[in-house]
């Protein structure tokens, strides 16, 4: 499934990207298989979701408590880049809440920091969030796992345009 969100990073812009039954056809064409086209779209339908659902802002200086099963699936690492990418102002509370839960939303019991980094980039690209070049950089590290993908420089050529 990761596989896809980086074709889709790499292939179309989010305004551009087909309806889901199109989008299957080309998945397919491609050469995914049909349950990774499957679990893709339906985790991009909770994407779309998830970005219109509210959030109220926190107060000044309240900071984001886990509950135990998103200790448990969320790495310290990815708890800690969560803060990171909050503390530099790159997220706000209600994007940083659909990160969460589009990440929760993996069938991943514990979800590394790599694949982290894939859902923050999922809804950087949907919901064409714009990132400063070296939070960017970050998010593009080369620590990706390469059973997970292959994040080359296709991805960052598009998410800086």
């Amino acid at each position: 499934m990761m596989e896809i969100l980086v074709y889709l990073f790499e292939n179309y812009l989010p305004d551009t990207c087909p309806p889901a039954g199109v989008l299957a056809k080309r998945l397919s064409a491609a050469g995914f298989e049909t349950d990774d086209i499957s679990a893709a779209l339906s985790w991009m339908d909770g994407l779309a979701a998830e970005h219109q659902a509210s959030c109220d802002s926190p107060a000044a200086g309240s900071i984001r408590i886990y509950d135990e099963e998103e200790q448990a699936r969320l790495s310290t690492e990815c708890r800690g880049f969560i803060s990171f990418l909050e503390q530099c102002a790159a997220i706000d509370a209600p994007l940083r809440e659909a990160i969460i839960e589009r990440a929760l939303a993996l069938p991943d019991n514990e979800i590394s920091l790599d694949r982290f980094k894939i859902v923050v980039l999922a809804m950087i690209w949907r919901t064409r969030h714009e990132v400063d070049a070296l939070v960017l950089e970050e998010l593009l590290a080369e620590e990706v796992d390469e059973a997970d993908l292959e994040i080359g420089e296709d991805v960052t050529r598009i998410l800086l345009n």
